[in-house]
């Protein structure tokens, strides 16, 4: 649907949509409360929102009137025992220089970050600390992926005992609380194959399942990250976001906290296709061509501890090449005292439409894939996600 924009912000769920010519931006839903996610599920139209209520704490939400009327969705938890190995700071030392160990702890859903639509009936949630959730009753209910939950990676069956005693899986400092946890932002489906699956985690890497969420394996060869002795470490990756072409699943892309990352052979082999002369390199969104697996665009911004825009003006870069070469798209756009933060959900794309928004507010819309731009709103609250639907 190209004629109308969900959004989730910090004080409230939106919808922009044009009449006469002109895209307007109204409330929907949720006022003053934090909108992690917004999205449609495609097989029932029912709108789902992802709430992180400030009091009340995580809550799902959904809508089968179109937006008119919200009511609370099934309670996600963890079963009674979750527990999760929780990584030291870095630098943490216990006595002497010796580094510190993991701490077992018990484990709460933290945020509800991100929700996808597989099968009729099939519905995930990614979450912080690191928990996958999967409905099969259209999101009456919501039960824990324990193939992954047990994951050797972090640590494995810690339900029956202390596991291994040490995760991969570190943290990021997205969650409600300010506490330091691993999340899972991205979860992509294959249009060909419901029980194949990609996840990807900040900060672990990318994993991927075949047999519907059994058993899960990285796939993160070719991804490589700076702030670790060995950059081509299997785990430790930061991925900011992953997206594929529903045409031609096997080209994914990844927006990673060291760079831009392609592969075309679904994730067996990932190229890093980053251009810092563009400014092409950091960034938080990602999306793909629906058609053409060759083809995404960016938002970038500055690294890091500054988590701004490129020199204080806002572009949108497009690759046709498999990121080979990269157009800096501007037309529209500010190019003088802009400094837009846009989150890993705040852009999104349907044919020749996109749309994005940052936590300043403002909503930018292209009807021509990016070659020219138009301001939607400047005054939304801080934009946490973006979905046509």
């Amino acid at each position: 649907m190209s004629n109308r924009v969900l959004i989730g912000t910090r004080k409230g769920t939106f919808i922009a949509e044009k009449s006469n010519g002109r895209w307007t931006a109204r409330l929907a839903g949720h006022e003053g409360v934090g909108v992690n996610f917004v999205a449609r599920d495609p097989n029932t139209g029912t709108l789902w929102a992802a709430l992180g209520h400030g009091h009340w704490g995580p809550k799902l939400s959904r809508s089968t009137d179109d937006g008119a009327t919200w009511q609370d969705a099934a309670k996600v938890t963890l079963p009674e025992g979750a527990k999760h190995l929780v990584p030291p700071f870095p630098g943490e030392t216990a006595e002497g220089e010796e580094p510190a160990a993991a701490k077992l702890e018990d484990a709460t859903v933290q945020k509800l970050w991100v929700m996808a639509f597989g099968q009729p009936g099939r519905i995930y949630i990614g979450t912080i600390p690191g928990a996958l959730f999967v409905s099969d009753d259209g999101g009456e209910s919501f039960e824990l992926n324990r193939g992954l939950w047990d994951h050797e990676s972090r640590g494995g069956n810690l339900f029956e005992g202390k596991g291994t005693g040490f995760t991969h899986w570190f943290g990021t400092p997205a969650s409600e609380g300010g506490n330091f946890a691993p999340g899972i932002h991205s979860i992509l489906i294959d249009p060909r194959d419901h029980d194949h699956v990609y996840i990807a985690i900040s900060t672990a890497g990318v994993l991927e399942t075949r047999d519907g969420g059994k058993t899960w394996r990285p796939r993160n060869k070719g991804m490589l990250m700076d702030y670790l002795p060995d950059p081509a470490a299997e785990w430790g990756h930061d991925p900011h976001a992953i997206e594929l072409c529903a045409a031609d699943p096997d080209h994914i892309w990844q927006q990673n906290h060291c760079g831009v990352f392609y592969t075309s052979n679904g994730g067996e082999q990932w190229k890093k296709v980053s251009k810092p002369e563009q400014g092409v390199h950091f960034g938080f969104p990602v999306v793909a061509d629906e058609q053409d697996g060759r083809t995404a665009w960016l938002v970038p911004g500055k690294a890091d501890s500054q988590r701004t825009t490129v020199d204080g003006s806002l572009f949108v870069a497009r690759t046709e090449d498999g990121g080979e070469t990269w157009k800096e798209l501007r037309e529209g756009l500010p190019q003088e005292g802009a400094y837009d933060v846009v989150y890993r959900h705040a852009f999104a794309n349907t044919g020749d439409h996109l749309a994005f928004g940052s936590t300043t507010g403002n909503l930018y819309l292209s009807e021509d894939r990016g070659d020219s731009w138009q301001t939607v709103s400047n005054n939304l609250p801080p934009i946490y996600s973006v979905r046509w639907g």
